[in-house]
């Protein structure tokens, strides 16, 4: 008679004789190509929305609209400064006019993203002057002088960095295209902000 051959699978034992965890063994990447062949004939009226995005899309929209509203004021309030600086702050203001119509430039292009991605998730961007302040994150304020206008724009960029932050950790990986645009613009305001206290910094006293 033929005996049958059997293996036995051993696991290493730790020093006080108990078995050792085994390690897990990592999770292949599979792709079922043809099931997504199949699901991007479906609801072709969705365009880049598929079955991936887990978000509720009505609430990225919103999130996206008062996000587009605060880059909108933002750009007003910078758009206003840059015109402004120059008249109230002297010497140091003609120095840093440039710098706030950079600021309103990017801010405004962030906007522009901003649209452009309400529109992808078939949203409408809202562009209405009406209730644009109250929808806005950031406020708009009227600067008596240099230093007040540089505190201010420092103020908006301090909110908006910590409102971005907010979403970028909420949207997680439910539409990542939509968190890359929030980091993306969050890398920016962190700039606009680095910028804002150098110049706060180096401002002449009384300025």
């Amino acid at each position: 008679m033929t005996s049958a051959s059997i293996t036995v699978k051993t696991r290493p034992v730790d020093d006080n004789g108990h078995l050792a965890k085994s390690e897990p063994t990592p999770s292949a990447f599979v792709l079922d190509l043809e099931a997504i062949k199949a699901r991007a004939r479906e609801h072709l009226e969705d365009g880049a929305v598929t079955i991936g995005n887990q978000a509720d899309h009505q609430q990225i929209i919103s999130l996206l609209n008062d996000a587009l509203s605060t880059e909108l004021v933002c750009a007003l309030r910078y758009r206003s400064h840059h015109f402004m600086s120059a008249s109230q702050g002297g010497i140091a203001g003609f120095a840093v006019t440039g710098e706030l119509l950079q600021h309103s430039q990017e801010e405004l292009a962030h906007a522009d993203r901003l649209a452009s991605r309400i529109t992808q998730l078939g949203g409408v961007p809202d562009f209405s002057p009406q209730g644009l302040a109250s929808r806005s994150h950031t406020d708009y304020v009227v600067s008596t002088s240099l230093q007040h206008m540089l505190t201010e724009d420092l103020v908006a960029e301090r909110i908006a960095i910590e409102t971005y932050t907010a979403l970028v950790r909420f949207v997680a990986d439910r539409d990542p295209t939509t968190r890359r645009l929030f980091e993306d613009i969050l890398a920016q305001e962190e700039d606009h902000a680095d910028e804002l206290s150098d110049l706060l910094r180096r401002l002449p006293t009384g300025g």
